[in-house]
């Protein structure tokens, strides 16, 4: 072809377009055959255009490459850019591709390939831009193999190197060229993913020809003596994939900061014109952006495995079953780059069947505040085991806030439901309110005192106690889900209470909408720029303990305290019509109440509970908690907590403010 028509220059003489400047899509938008020569100074200049992947390199700017505008064309069938007889106008054969010949042709191919090989974020990714970008501009084929497993950051493999077949592309047989590059119109939209066409790992021998090879570090031919030993060793015995003969096949370490992490294997079939000495700079250049790309690739993977693994810690792995509620939780982070937020929820069983819900907010979403939120967290599950009420709860986080440091601002709220008097207690610190779903399909946001943020200090905290009907369903959330930068903080929470009863319509007035669904639809408010903040939510469906279902009573601390107690839960199992539970409750009820009589100096509460389970609480003064042990056979005592152990479902103790609680539960079947 000619090479002094055009703007475009030769590989000697002058200098040619800015090679890192990214290539034009080929196309006739292109072509300006009625466009003079430029001769000023900008006449190398380089047109902006998208950033892709110029398959053919001299054929996507047809004012910068060799052949003048009017010289090429697009192949009808094939998509291939191809070139005319300048004086005939006669085309080349059919899908014969523009060869590459000129230095900026590679350079521009090598600053779009390694681009795109850029952009990827992770493993898969990566490996993908790598395939996509060299089949078919590249080569015909590629196989990429990587270390297995492969080393993170400065962790030293140990035992032998084993590569693993990561991904392998190739042209399809109707996309089949004779010689040169392909057009970028010729590049398949999806290159399918082969079967496997050599064996899947592949032990380096220490000292064989492929690890001589892998310890290069340069590509090299296939024909080269060191890679005609290795490729046999690298694709396996009975590999069905026939490797070219003559420069056809080059074969390139990809080395990462520290050490080989694998290899990449390009080939060109026997009709498709064979590789250039060049070529192996280009191969070198798409191998070590491939390989750094990977090591950063694993780095993020680790890290994004420590994220995901202390957001996981962080937050209930379960919620519990209390009896009388419901739970349903969800969290949602910041984004996919922010898997770390100080937003938390949780759900505390507590003594009388109760449940302490929180939900809180530490500022930021990074490492540093879900370490804060995961100390106030633990923080609270301590104070709710001391059973204090919940603006106590909150003035000790708060205090436990400012022993963390200055800074460390955080809102909570904090609720205790107690499914026996339908009530529920709530004390809030600076935290958008609750919102309560009514059975009727009513929704209303709760008037709590909002109260200073936790990590102020020196303010007193307010807490209100409410009706909690059965059938209703509590609403704990963060900020996150109603404030954005679209919305300030009350829009969205009037926009959250329309959705809730707007949901519960559908399911009409007697029956409430399922509780994962319910989140679920909540949750679909959210509108794309409504993720400022990571989102934590706890729904309560309240169900209650009929008063039917409770049997409570006082006991004088005195010896005949263990046989009334019996006669009592004799006569409750008998109206509740569970007289096959007669033998086991009388004998864990008398065992129980004994240890209360023999070191309480007040009365003593017992009190039966008919839910799914029979539940037995007997509550004292002592605050010390019992502790099961083996007696000795020469022992008097020491057996009654053993019993109840063998013969209760479940069993504990709690400690009060006002002493303990030691319960246990029974099969009703």
């Amino acid at each position: 072809m000619a090479s002094s028509s055009g703007t475009g220059t030769g590989t000697s003489g002058s200098t040619g377009p800015n090679p890192t400047g990214p290539p034009a899509t080929p196309g006739p938008e292109h072509s300006q055959p009625d466009q003079p020569s430029s001769t000023g100074p900008d006449a190398h200049r380089p047109r902006p255009a998208p950033d892709s992947i110029p398959a053919q390199p001299g054929a996507e700017n047809h004012t910068a490459i060799d052949p003048p505008s009017d010289t090429l064309d697009i192949d009808p069938t094939t998509g291939a850019l191809v070139g005319k007889e300048r004086r005939s106008g006669q085309g080349s054969p059919t899908g014969t591709p523009l060869p590459m010949r000129r230095d900026g042709d590679r350079l521009r191919f090598v600053g779009a390939a390694t681009r795109r090989i850029a952009r990827g974020i992770d493993l898969d990714e990566i490996v993908m831009g790598l395939c996509r970008a060299t089949v078919p501009t590249f080569s015909d084929t590629i196989l990429v193999y990587l270390r297995d497993p492969l080393p993170v950051g400065d962790e030293r493999p140990t035992g032998p190197l084993v590569l693993r077949l990561r991904r392998t592309d190739r042209l399809p047989q109707e996309r089949d060229s004779e010689n040169g590059f392909l057009a970028t119109s010729a590049v398949p939209q999806q290159p399918p993913e082969l079967s496997p066409v050599s064996a899947e790992l592949c032990e380096v021998r220490p000292g064989g020809a492929l690890a001589e090879v892998l310890r290069g570090v340069r590509p090299v031919f296939a024909d080269a003596p060191a890679a005609r030993a290795a490729l046999p060793e690298l694709l396996g015995e009975g590999c069905d994939l026939d490797v070219p003969d003559g420069q056809r096949a080059i074969l390139a370490p990809l080395r990462g900061r520290r050490r080989v992490i694998g290899a990449a294997l390009f080939l060109r079939r026997p009709e498709r014109i064979p590789f250039e000495t060049d070529d192996l700079l280009v191969a070198a250049q798409l191998a070590t952006h491939s390989a750094l790309g990977i090591d950063k690739a694993v780095l993020y993977g680790r890290e994004a495995y420590i994220a995901d693994e202390l957001q996981r810690t962080m937050l209930p792995e379960t919620l519990p079953r209390p009896t009388g509620v419901r739970l349903a939780s969800r969290y949602l982070p910041a984004a996919e780059t922010a898997r770390v937020g100080g937003d938390w929820y949780d759900a505390i069983p507590l003594p009388g069947s109760r449940v302490a819900l929180v939900v809180g907010d530490v500022m930021g979403h990074s490492m540093t505040s879900a370490a804060i939120m995961g100390q106030l967290r633990t923080t609270a599950q301590t104070l709710a085991g001391l059973d204090l009420p919940p603006q106590e709860v909150l003035h000790h986080l708060d205090e436990q806030a400012q022993r963390l440091g200055t800074d460390r601002m955080a809102t909570c709220l904090y609720a205790v439901y107690d499914p026996v008097s339908h009530r529920i207690t709530i004390a809030n610190a600076g935290h958008p309110p609750p919102v309560l779903l009514h059975l009727g399909g009513r929704a209303e946001v709760l008037k709590v005192p909002s109260g200073a943020p936790i990590g102020v200090g020196g303010v007193d905290f307010e807490a209100v106690e409410l009706d909690a009907p059965a059938g209703a369903t509590l609403f704990l959330y963060t900020d996150g889900l109603v404030e954005s930068r679209l919305r300030d903080v009350w829009t969205g929470i009037e926009q959250l209470r329309e959705k809730l009863a707007a949901t519960a319509q559908l399911t009409g007035p007697d029956h409430p909408p399922p509780l994962e669904a319910l989140c679920d639809e909540v949750l679909d408010m959210l509108g794309p720029g409504d993720r400022d903040d990571d989102i934590a939510l706890l729904a309560a469906r309240f169900d209650g303990i009929a008063p039917s279902d409770v049997a409570y009573w006082y006991l004088d601390p005195e010896d005949a305290a263990p046989g009334r107690a019996r006669r009592l839960a004799r006569r409750a199992l008998s109206r509740w019509g569970l007289e096959e539970l007669t033998d086991s409750v009388e004998l864990l009820v008398s065992e129980v109440v004994t240890n209360a009589v023999r070191y309480a100096s007040r009365p003593i509460t017992l009190r039966l509970l008919r839910t799914d389970v029979l539940r037995c609480e007997v509550g004292d003064d002592v605050p010390q908690l019992p502790r099961l042990r083996q007696a000795r056979a020469t022992d008097e005592g020491g057996r009654g907590l053993y019993l109840v152990n063998r013969l209760a479902r479940r069993w504990g103790a709690t400690r009060l403010s006002t002493g303990k609680v030691v319960w246990f539960e029974l099969n009703r079947t």
